[in-house]
């Protein structure tokens, strides 16, 4: 038979319960390194963007929408979307800022005519 008084009489392994929450320790320095790090940075890179904004540069909203910038108040921005068409946003609604000139945010693709082909109805085979 096993004596259990033995096992229990047993000495702690060398290191203490520091050895124990070393990789724990050294988990959380990865994720910090790898996860959380980036994006604080990325945040206060658009904070700093958003607050130079200015009058004519280009903007993307978080829910997908491009204009130019109209107006700028303390908390909300005007963004041009169409002629005559002006939506506001919140400032935090806004996830990319390109200057007037910059080519980080694409313009849109035009066409070619001899690519697009419209196909009339009388066309169109049944």
């Amino acid at each position: 038979m096993l004596n259990l008084s033995l096992l229990a009489q047993a000495p702690a392994p060398a290191g203490g319960g520091f050895g124990q929450f070393l990789p724990l320790i050294i988990i959380f320095i990865m994720m910090w390194v790898i996860l959380i790090r980036p994006q604080q940075k990325a945040r206060k890179e658009l904070a700093a963007k958003v607050a130079a904004m200015k009058i004519g540069d280009k903007a993307i909203t978080s829910g997908g929408i491009h204009g130019l910038v109209h107006k700028i108040k303390d908390r909300t921005v005007t963004l041009k979307v169409a002629e005559g068409t002006m939506l506001e946003f919140e400032k935090s609604a806004i996830q990319s800022v390109a200057g007037k000139g910059d080519k980080s945010t694409p313009a849109p693709a035009k066409a070619k005519a001899d690519e697009a082909k419209v196909i009339e109805p009388d066309e169109v085979k049944k």
